[in-house]
């Protein structure tokens, strides 16, 4: 970093108090934020998917809009709402340590109404010791052993510190080292040729609050770039921000004076959503920009190098289009009080309707590619007529704001943790809403077992894991989130993902056909399954989910 001294200087005679602390979350926000891509992409599994920097920055931002119009000065007082905004908006497994990391932080300065090195040095601690024992079985290798390492760097080097300024440059050293060091611990992440995402996530929010503490800017990324396959347009779509129009995405072979923080630089003049992946030299650059500037990032990549495809959307139209696709909305069941309530997370309207079906009393838009925060849970099922709550999270990354929601509501709430959709359907067939909520709860969650789940998409990136190796572009199946199979075709990974689950020795699969998914060619591929396994009975369900072909549930 080139460090503004004078700047640096003068911040070490100032008292770091709450407004302080303000400005510090926003600039780690923001920081994160230039770089949420780049977090992730850091996905192990070659799915398209990886939200880890997409989850965290929305815990950021809930945190930071709890306190961005206080006037509070009390550093602790200050950080106890910034626990409680990461607290209610935290998406995801990585989004909720996120949010114990600040519970644990505000813990340790919440008598302070100014910070200093020795107290900072104690909230790092607290905030690693909340961290882990929030998670019933932690996994080394991850965020948790970012701040791990984010504590002992600090503890150990306060003998050379002065303020709370050099401390909090020993913790991005800290934190930039140990996440170089996750592959070494995880086994999965050095297969895959990671690091860990959401230490990756947590490094570039200490390193957004250096940042600005040196006066860099905020709004230029990282000079890298994604794989062009891991690029994830979908998920630019939820944040089309007011005034940009046109979706603008332009391939092109960069020329020999292309410099990837320049680029960067122009684009940010020009509009917002900047994506840029690069494959096999071919580089490929995604914008969202007004009207007036929609032919502006053709022009300019002209000018640097030589242009083989562009693609131009109208951005309301589009958003237009996802509404509209959304409208027919599932018939939930009336809850009278003192029965179950049961709310289920769901990817995808057809899933929605048949959890309806089924006896749900309230479902909560979420899955792989957006996790819903513990507000978002929360507010499905606080003004339910009804004191008794069972939810289905249905995803392995929501479990944990799903049993955050348990844990700020005065209401009698059980978490079955269903981490899959066919798990979730399992589990609503046992569910008698006349009864006890543990009882209940027990048997829904016994159901779990009884459901083999398969899944089938389009590889993000190259590469070998467990044993099986696919290429970008490969269709691949996983099988109870594990990598089994890669495959040319649709087809042949369903047939190769049912070999796989044994589906001989079982009684009925049910495919449910994603978004992208046609109805007709959905039936093809079930008729052909039919013909494999004539004793077998074969469903087809309209899914709606986004990015998965298939979910398949194999019982």
């Amino acid at each position: 970093m080139a460090v503004d001294t004078a700047r640096v200087e003068k911040l070490r005679k100032v008292q770091i108090d709450g407004q302080s602390l303000k400005r510090l979350v926003e600039a780690g926000m923001t920081w994160l934020r230039t770089n949420q891509q780049i977090v992730n992409a850091l996905n192990v599994f070659p799915v398209p998917d990886g939200d880890t920097g997409t989850n965290m920055l929305l815990t950021l931002t809930s945190a930071y809009n709890e306190v961005k119009d206080s006037g509070e000065k009390h550093f602790g007082k200050m950080a106890g709402m910034v626990a409680k905004g990461a607290l209610m908006g935290a998406r995801g497994n990585s989004g909720v340590i996120l949010s114990q990391l600040w519970r644990g932080f505000a813990r340790g300065v919440q008598d302070h109404d100014r910070l200093d090195a020795v107290t900072l040095i104690k909230a790092f601690a607290e905030a690693r010791d909340t961290a882990y024992k929030g998670v019933v079985k932690p996994v080394e290798g991850t965020i948790l052993t970012v701040a791990k390492g984010i504590a002992a760097g600090t503890e150990s080097g306060i003998g050379s510190a002065n303020d709370a300024i050099d401390i909090l440059e020993i913790a991005v050293r800290s934190a930039d080292e140990t996440v170089r060091q996750t592959p070494e611990l995880l086994p999965i992440l050095k297969q895959a040729g990671v690091v860990d995402s959401g230490g990756k996530g947590l490094y570039f929010i200490l390193e957004g609050m250096l940042r600005h503490v040196y006066g860099e800017p905020l709004d230029t990324p990282t000079a890298s770039v994604q794989p062009l396959s891991a690029m994830n347009l979908e998920s630019a779509m939820q944040e089309v921000e007011e005034g940009q129009d046109y979706e603008v995405v332009v391939d092109f072979f960069p020329g020999e004076r292309f410099e990837l923080h320049s680029f960067y630089g122009r684009l940010e003049e020009m509009g917002t959503s900047i994506q840029v992946g690069e494959g096999e030299g071919m580089y490929r650059m995604h914008i969202h920009v007004p009207l007036e500037k929609r032919y502006e990032p053709i022009d300019y990549i002209m000018g640097i190098g030589t242009i083989t495809k562009v693609a131009m959307e109208n951005l309301l139209a589009q958003m237009d289009d996802i509404q509209k696709s959304k409208t027919t909305q599932p018939q939930f069941t009336n809850v009278e009080p003192g029965q179950i309530a049961v709310v289920v997370v769901s990817p995808g309207i057809g899933l929605s309707r048949i959890f309806a079906s089924l006896g749900a009393a309230a479902v909560v838009s979420g899955g792989q590619t957006m996790n819903p925060s513990t507000q978002d849970i929360l507010a499905a099922f606080e003004n339910l007529p009804t004191d008794k709550v069972i939810i289905l999270p249905n995803n392995k990354n929501i479990v944990m704001a799903a049993n955050q929601a348990k844990d700020v509501t005065v209401k009698q709430v059980a978490v079955v943790p269903s981490k899959t959709i066919p798990q979730g359907l399992a589990a609503m067939l046992s569910l008698q809403p006349d009864g006890e909520v543990d009882p209940v709860a027990e048997r829904m969650t016994k159901a779990l077992s009884l459901v083999k789940t398969g899944e089938i998409t389009v590889a993000t990136r190259s590469v070998e894991i467990e044993g099986v190796q696919c290429e970008s572009g490969q269709v691949i199946a996983l099988l109870d989130g594990k990598l089994v199979a890669a495959a040319d075709t649709v087809e042949e990974g369903c047939l190769r993902l049912l070999e796989k689950a044994e589906a001989a020795e079982h009684e009925i699969i049910t495919f449910f056909y994603g978004e992208d998914m046609p109805h007709t060619e959905a039936n093809r591929i079930a008729d052909l399954v039919r013909t494999k396994y004539s004793n077998l009975e074969v469903e087809v369900q309209e899914g709606g989910q986004p990015h998965y072909q298939f979910i398949i549930s194999v019982e």
